[in-house]
């Protein structure tokens, strides 16, 4: 297809994948580019960057809105229209009921494909994301809770009926059908020649075995929902591309982590808001009794109006990373990452009539992207400059729990612990159990900021006495089930500091000490004699570095310990 003297319509074009679609299709002087987001102020930066990048005609259009609502909820977030019986209400019959006419016109996706009768339609939005993060587990627990009021309180009906509501707005699989639906009806009725989908496999290219996850079983609930969005998306796709007048449909999924827009060093936000900082000295250590609070101000101080800040990676829609987060994630055998220009690359050279065997609606087992060669030697010069900025503003770049997992924070943190008191593995493995509680206690107690940035975003740290921990007012272990209060016992505790708590006893430093005999192990198996491509490390890579690098200390727990290595490359 020419795609000069044409309309597209980028939805998500604000996010990384969907900028670095937009620069590549302004190259080929399109009559109009239209940019859709979100947020109005993404969708406007945007258009002030496309625009000047622009060398042609093209006119470039930002619109902004949630494609998944009506248009009188389209600028209205998820909350308020949950928190609102009549948006509730509208939200339940637009989704469940029938497909007619009102509902179709009433349809801010509708409305915007027949405003701009686009010839070709990028949809760069992660749609599985947008819907599984609605989190029906969670919505559930909601209603169990209130169905066994009413049980007992007749009078609570309105409660139930109010979650039930709530629970209907976040059925994951009506919502995609219908989004489909009017997508596909909006683009027959325009005659839109074209349709890309980037989508996903849900998992950045790893199994069953992955080892992130939202604080639940795993493999997560919550995250095997989005990879079963992703999957039902794609069928409902190919079916459409089977559709005689529909247009034509394709579909790439990345299968790794997609990076970057910007690696620098300023204030950590989650939210649009920035991570205060609090402190917990050990004076006011808190005793572990038989309850355990998920939010308690009583043990930590917030610091003025100290916020953390750090030198991250932002990847865009996916969030920012710290350096030893992105380290671990992007190392070999986990997600490893791959570029958003390369996708880019794929889609117009699709869209311009090549073959780029991605394709997963042609070939839905064998049209993946997985990690690229560009990536890996992209990737060292990431690192490279994230450490120079921690060089420069003298900060450790560790981890944020953004996106979790705590398991990899609290792997990260230990090691970055580990790293302070000892320096190098080889010392750590000459040091007892004992000594090395010792030593990271002492670690903690000493060093206010590093103890402040653990706390302070949700990380507790048990001391070495197993009893007292130091936590900030809110922690992501134990995840929230629908109760503020939990019993507490030694098995417990046990799970807890396992899934994210930083752990200074003996046992876990024992625990240490296994590993990094294991890793010694691992360098001692490869002989200076076989020099071929067997081994994916090779003894320079782990003693390449003059200190315990602890991204790649917890890259090969989670592939090995955790048993979470991807199996396709």
């Amino acid at each position: 297809m020419e795609l000069s003297n044409k309309r597209v319509l980028v939805l998500g074009g604000a996010g990384l994948v969907g900028m670095a679609i937009c620069r590549k299709l302004i190259k080929e002087s399109p009559d109009e580019l239209i940019v859709a987001s979100l947020q109005e102020d993404e969708a406007n930066e945007a258009y002030t960057a496309l625009k000047n990048e622009s060398l042609g005609n093209t006119i470039v259009t930002p619109e902004w809105g949630n494609i998944f609502v009506r248009d009188s909820l389209q600028n209205i977030s998820r909350n308020e229209i949950l928190g609102n019986p009549q948006n509730r209400q509208t939200l339940i019959e637009d989704v469940l009921g029938e497909l007619n006419e009102e509902v179709l016109k009433a349809s801010y996706l509708y409305q915007l494909i027949m405003r701009y009768r686009p010839h070709v339609v990028i949809d760069c939005i992660n749609s599985a994301t947008a819907l599984a993060y609605q989190d029906v587990f969670t919505s559930y627990r909601e209603v169990a809770k209130q169905l066994e009021q009413t049980k007992s309180d007749a009078s609570n009906l309105s409660g139930l009926t109010s979650e039930v509501e709530k629970l209907l707005c976040t059925l994951y699989i009506p919502q995609l059908i219908r989004h489909v639906q009017i997508l596909y009806e909006g683009m027959r009725r325009v005659k839109s020649g074209f349709y890309f989908k980037i989508g996903t496999s849900g998992t950045g290219g790893m199994g069953l075995n992955i080892p992130y996850t939202h604080s639940e079983e795993k493999p997560s609930r919550v995250l095997l929902s989005k990879s079963s969005i992703a999957g039902a998306h794609s069928l409902l796709l190919f079916l459409m591309a089977r559709t005689p007048d529909a247009p034509i449909t394709k579909e790439i999924k990345p299968t790794a982590a997609i990076a970057w827009k910007r690696i620098v060093y300023g204030e950590i936000q989650k939210g649009r808001k920035p991570v205060q900082l609090y402190d917990c000295t050990l004076d006011k250590a808190m005793k572990l009794g038989k309850q355990f609070k998920l939010e308690d101000g009583s043990c930590a101080q917030r610091m003025g109006d100290k916020t953390l800040q750090s030198v991250f990676i932002d990847t865009g829609e996916n969030g920012i990373f710290s350096n030893a987060e992105f380290e671990a994630i992007t190392s070999s055998g986990q997600m490893e990452f791959i570029t958003p220009e390369e996708i880019a690359r794929s889609v117009v050279f699709e869209l311009k009539g090549g073959n780029t065997g991605h394709d997963i609606i042609n070939a839905l087992d064998n049209a993946t992207m997985g990690p690229t060669y560009r990536a890996g030697l992209l990737r060292e010069r990431a690192l490279n400059r994230m450490r120079e900025l921690m060089d420069e503003h003298e900060c450790d770049s560790i981890a944020f729990e953004l996106l979790g997992p705590p398991r990899l924070s609290k792997l990260l943190f230990e090691g970055h612990l580990l790293k302070l008191a000892y320096k190098t593995m080889a010392n750590t493995r000459n040091a007892s159990a004992k000594e090395m509680s010792v030593a990271l206690e002492n670690t903690i107690k000493e060093n206010q900021k590093l103890r402040s940035e653990i706390i302070s975003i949700g990380i507790p740290i048990l001391l070495s006495d197993g009893k007292s921990i130091l936590r900030g007012p809110v922690v992501k272990i134990p995840p929230y089930r629908g109760e503020s209060e939990l019993a507490v016992n030694e098995e417990k505790i046990n799970k807890w500091s396992s899934d994210g708590w930083v752990d200074l006893r003996e046992e876990n430093m024992q625990l240490w000490k296994k590993r990094i005999d294991g890793i010694f192990e691992e360098i001692h198996k490869l002989t200076d004699e076989n020099t071929s491509s067997q081994y994916d490390r090779d003894a320079s890579y782990w003693l390449e570095d003059d200190t315990i690098n602890t991204g790649k200390v917890a890259g090969w727990i989670l592939a090995n310990e955790e048993q979470g290595a991807r199996m396709k490359e």
